[in-house]
């Protein structure tokens, strides 16, 4: 109606206005230029003569000139009086925009405001409540403190109003009176809590922000609303839901018991000899696994639906509850969701990604499967970059570096100066924390050393300095290299890296240290006073080293620095002078002047910036900025014991009603049925498994909340992995509409009714079991669902077979299904058949289509006979085992490993059921077993075949084997060379397939041997023993090489033995898996350097 009046106002006022507008005009114009631009202090003159006009439509339209001005940012306080003087009008249209102004420049027009407070006092009372929420606003916004009295008498009166609108504004204004007067504490606490208790959807996210501001530490008032607002959460506005979420994500750290607690039952094990049946139950009570409070699942489960919500901080707010306070099991959710964000505009995304960044350092395994979504974009700008490339170095690990490397290479060269030189600092900490690289890293950096750019060689020697400082030992060619950079390299930081390390290392390199010096003394003065310094230092420590040499040219440098317009390069002076130069004026300290200069450095630690940040909530400024801002409410520690859940019960009948169990409704059906008894049965078995599914949700007050149950459930369910919630839905509505059908039939047969009576005491049963199972909290724990009746599981199974018959396989689309969400193909995520084995090759934009015609397997040139113990016969109870790798492709799968099980009976008995039990494998990695062995005589001997998907890593398959009484905890362990397959290729395709594997994807190291090992025939026996390689045909008599493929992955590996003058040779890799790589070259350089 008030728009329908607004537009009637417009059309028959509008030719008034115009009018009234060009009287103004034409007055004024004598006086002055007056214009659109004119900066005449006349210029608003129009827009007081409008509002002091007698028609409404001239005010209206003044008024929205005004606001108009306000919206655009310019200034209209000047026109305050002759709006005030509006603010009576009866015109509700008027009235409206002239409280809009009042808001805006009530406080810094205190005094007209405070003339029109009886105005204002009268408007409360008004019949519209859009004009009594208005004149409240108003009234708060005046920030006097002579009318708090009157602004608490208001706000005691709007908190009991009819409209949720004007109860919403009540709450508003609570936060700007306890702001202007925090002694109305106590009288605002009631009315927050009154308002607590509203049901309106509208008022729930303002009260929760009052309740924020003003008394955050009372929890005590949040109790009885918690579950209410649980259930109210998913209807109220965006903004409410961010301030509830994270108001929820405290009250629950002090409310339960952390999720993530282990369980203590383990600890004490024995029982004592008189301790009586009823003590051990007492104890074993206390022991009992944990068990969620469903009020904790409550909220859980009532948020994630929000994961889909539009708005970004809705997500970051449920992501950071998750984070917070749920199972370690179940946050993996949340990072979908938070990938999805990373499609929003640029400041979302810093923010995200920064939350990203902790939650990767703690929990890897949440952001693996989308590790492509965090390579660098070129469109990025440099903030998003860097913390992508944070994430990106916190999910490194062994599987995927050979993949991040590649991605870095590529980093390394792009126009952002800045980003290229944080990249180079992540190479640094991807070597150091993953020590199989480090080698590969720091060749591909020395070969940065080269670059044109200025700034990548200077980041380079510094991140080298860092790397050196680990294993100085091994680096002297790296150090000698550097040595030379010095001529060149311009950038301070990186001239003093070079020197610090050459006085380091100053004993391994003794004839180019002083020669350095001797450069370096020649440009003392020119130097930056960084460089400075370590001139000074490279001085002392030679001077103690080599001082026959260095003697002169150090009491040089020392008389340059002494006269130095720097004091802290004069201090450091006069300092070195005393303590390496003797005389009658040194200290004691001078004895041990080796000892300070040259003494052992500790290695860099090369954190994460992210580290510390994790004791800030996510998503808060605090963790933003890493720093405690005013009014940040720390998260307080979980309680050793749950404080009584009972608080929390509301005694109304009309909220009992909504936690009612929803199965237990289905007692109150006819008891006459139409159908046959096998009829009857089959709906029977329907409905039960229904009500097993998706009844349940008895806590939640909404359809989206009971879907996400019947989700939860279909995915625990062990017996069918491929259920999709909208089948589920789907059968539901179906069991309903046969039940709805059901209540019509009527029948007189006894026999009849005596069916029903039983049918219906299974129903009942079963719908009490699947609230049972949610009153104990939906936790997907294998104690709950060791509890579920087995007959339940039979009629699901039996009901599920044929649907699956009859339904074709469909996938459902969910809002966060995207398609460039697809896992990457790493061990670390699960496998899928649908994926090619040369996956992360295509991710990185290689085409292996040209060389896949050329390169095939094939047959081993060495098979080795040595066997690895898998079992000792003392250890097995006399059941001995063996394995060996027969170098033959597996019989169970392409990217499996054959395995051959030697077992053998040492025992005088029979041994039974030989089996593989239970498989404690890592992630990703798969197993194929031997069919049971059913007996095994004394002194017999079997052998039997295995295949194992190791995902190209040497990390030890863990499992179980059994016999009939026992069951033995064994591994196996794969040496590097048995993940290769021999494959056989020209010349040509080797060399061709070695240019592209170049940088960090070839490793080198120099052997040294007596000659008669470098016999062509002696060559191919130890490197065939070593690793299942293939030999290719060489055209030069001094080079050997070597070729083969993953056999998880396909990857080539090539080795290549390229012999020098005298007794050394190089041996060099390439290969993709630069891990592997590593691994390879370490085991095959003793076996060739040995006789």
């Amino acid at each position: 109606m008030s728009s329908n009046s607004f537009a009637y106002n417009e059309q028959s006022g509008g030719g008034e206005a115009a009018e009234l507008g060009q009287e103004a005009t034409s007055t004024i114009a004598p006086s002055g230029a007056f214009g659109l631009f004119s900066s005449d202090w006349k210029k608003n003159e129009d827009l007081k003569q409008m509002l002091e006009s007698s028609k409404d439509s001239a005010k209206l339209d003044a008024m929205k000139r005004i606001v108009g001005m306000i919206a655009k940012g310019k200034n209209a306080s000047e026109l305050f009086p002759a709006v005030v003087k509006n603010v009576a009008s009866k015109n509700i249209e008027i009235k409206k925009l002239v409280y809009v102004y009042l808001v805006r420049y009530a406080e810094e027009q205190q005094d007209l405001a405070l003339l029109s407070i009886s105005t204002f006092q009268r408007a409360l009372k008004d019949p519209n409540q859009l004009i009594r929420a208005s004149a409240l606003r108003v009234l708060s916004s005046i920030r006097v403190p002579i009318i708090v009295p009157i602004m608490m008498l208001a706000i005691k009166e709007a908190s009991a109003d009819l409209s949720p609108y004007v109860r919403k504004n009540a709450a508003h204004a609570i936060q700007k009176l306890y702001s202007l007067d925090p002694e109305q504490k106590e009288m605002l606490i009631e009315v927050i809590e009154k308002l607590l208790k509203d049901k309106s959807t509208l008022v729930a996210g303002s009260v929760v922000m009052a309740f924020e501001e003003v008394c955050p530490d009372r929890i005590d008032l949040i109790h009885r609303n918690y579950r209410k607002l649980c259930n109210l959460l998913v209807d109220v506005e965006e903004w409410g839901q961010v301030v509830i979420i994270h108001m929820l994500t405290r009250y629950a750290r002090t409310q339960f018991v952390s999720p993530w607690r282990e369980d203590d039952g383990l600890e004490d094990n024995e029982k004592n000899f008189y301790e009586s049946d009823d003590e051990e139950k007492e104890k074993s009570d206390k022991k009992r696994p944990y068990i969620m409070d469903p009020d904790h699942r409550l909220l859980i489960r009532n948020t994630k639906p929000l994961l889909q919500s539009r708005n970004a901080a809705v997500v970051m707010a449920v992501a950071q509850l998750y984070w917070h306070i749920s199972p370690k099991s179940e946050a993996g959710v949340i990072s979908k969701s938070l990938v999805r964000l990373l499609r929003s505009n640029r400041e979302v995304q810093y923010i995200v990604l920064q939350n990203i960044a902790t939650m990767s350092i703690q929990r890897k395994g949440m952001f693996e499967p989308y590790l492509k979504s965090f390579y660098v974009r070129s469109t990025d700008p440099t903030m998003i970059k860097t913390l992508k490339l944070e994430i990106l170095t916190n999910l490194a690990n062994e599987a995927n570096i050979s993949t991040l490397l590649r991605e870095f290479q590529t980093y390394v060269k792009s126009q952002d100066k800045q980003f290229a030189a944080a990249t180079i600092q992540t190479i640094g900490r991807c070597a150091t924390s993953i020590t199989e690289v480090c080698d590969t890293c720091l060749n591909g950096l020395v070969c940065l050393l080269s670059n044109r750019d200025e700034i990548v060689v200077a980041e380079s020697v510094v991140v080298i300095k860092k790397l050196l400082q680990m294993q100085p030992a091994q680096h002297g060619e790296i150090i000698k290299h550097m040595a030379k950079l010095l001529d060149s390299i311009t950038v301070p930081v990186a001239r003093a890296s070079i020197l610090w390390l050459i006085g380091e290392n100053c004993e391994r390199v003794p004839k180019i240290a002083p020669d350095v010096l001797r450069k370096m003394a020649k440009s003392f003065t020119s130097e930056d006073d960084l460089v400075k310094l370590q001139i000074l230092n490279l001085g002392a420590k030679l001077y103690l080293t080599n001082s026959k040499q260095t003697k002169l040219l150090t009491q040089y440098i020392l008389n340059l620095g002494k006269y130095d317009q720097n004091y802290d390069i004069r201090d450091r002076t006069r300092f070195i002078r005393q303590l390496i130069v003797p005389n009658e004026k040194s200290g004691a300290l001078s004895k041990y002047a080796k000892k300070i200069f040259l003494a052992q450095k500790p290695a860099p630690l090369l954190e994460s910036p992210f580290k510390d940040r994790d004791h800030f909530q996510l998503g808060t400024l605090s963790h933003t900025l890493n720093i405690k801002a005013s009014g940040y409410l720390e998260l307080s520690n979980w309680p050793e014991v749950a404080p009584d859940p009972s608080v929390r019960n509301v005694e109304v009948i009309e909220s009992a009603k909504d936690w009612t169990p929803v199965g237990k409704t289905k007692k109150e059906k006819p008891a006459k049925k139409f159908y046959s008894e096998s009829e009857e049965e089959e709906e029977e078995e329907e409905e039960s498994s229904d009500s097993s599914s998706g009844g349940g949700d008895s806590e939640s007050g909404s359809g989206s909340e009971s879907g996400d149950n019947s989700e939860d459930s279909s995915e625990d369910s062990s017996e069918d992995s491929s259920s999709e919630p909208e089948s589920e839905t789907g059968s539901e509505a179906e069991a309903e509409r046969k039940r709805n059908s059901k209540t019509k039939r009527k029948s007189d047969s006894e026999d009849e009714e005596k069916k029903n009576e039983k049918s219906k005491a299974s129903e009942s049963s079963s719908a009490e079991s699947s609230s049972m199972e949610e009153s104990s909290s939906g936790s997907e724990s294998a104690s709950e669902s060791d509890g579920e009746p087995a007959p339940r599981k039979v009629t699901q199974a039996k009901e599920r077979k044929p649907q699956q018959e009859r339904q074709p396989p469909r996938k459902d689309v969910f809002l966060l299904d995207l398609d460039d969400f697809n896992p990457v193909s790493t061990p670390v995520a699960l496998p899928t058949p649908a994926l090619s084995p040369s996956l992360i090759a295509d991710l990185e934009g290689l085409n292996l289509s040209a060389s896949s015609s050329v390169i095939n397997v094939s047959t081993p040139v060495f098979v080795p006979t040595k066997t690895h113990e898998l079992l000792h016969r003392m250890s097995g109870k006399g059941l001995a085992a063996w394995y060996c790798f027969p170098r033959q492709p597996c019989i169970f799968g392409d990217k499996m490993v054959s395995v051959q099980i030697t077992l053998n009976n040492t025992s005088d008995r029979k041994i039974e059921n030989i089996h593989i039990g239970e498989k404690k494998l890592p992630v990703g990695m798969q197993m194929h077993v031997f069919h049971p062995i059913a007996s095994l005589e004394p002194e017999g001997s079997v052998t039997v075949s295995m295949g194992i998907d190791f995902c190209d890593s040497t990390q030890a398959a863990c499992f179980q084997l059994c016999t009939k009484d026992d069951c033995f905890n064994v591994s196996i362990q794969p040496p590097v060379g048995e993940l290769l397959l021999p494959v056989a290729m020209s010349e040509k395709d080797f060399k061709k397939e070695r240019g592209t594997l170049t940088g960090m994807n070839e490793t080198s190291v120099t052997v040294i041997a007596a000659p008669q090992n470098f016999t062509p025939s002696m060559i191919l026996q130890k490197v065939v023993n070593v690793a299942n390689l293939g030999a290719v045909p060489s055209g030069q008599d001094n080079v050997h090489r070597f070729a083969a493929k993953t056999v998880h992955s396909g990857s080539l590996m090539l080795v290549t033995v390229e012999l020098k003058e005298g007794s050394t040779a190089q041996l060099i890799i390439n290969t993709e898996k630069t891990l592997i790589g590593s691994v390879l070259l370490r085991e095959l350089k003793p076996v060739l350097s040995q006789g």
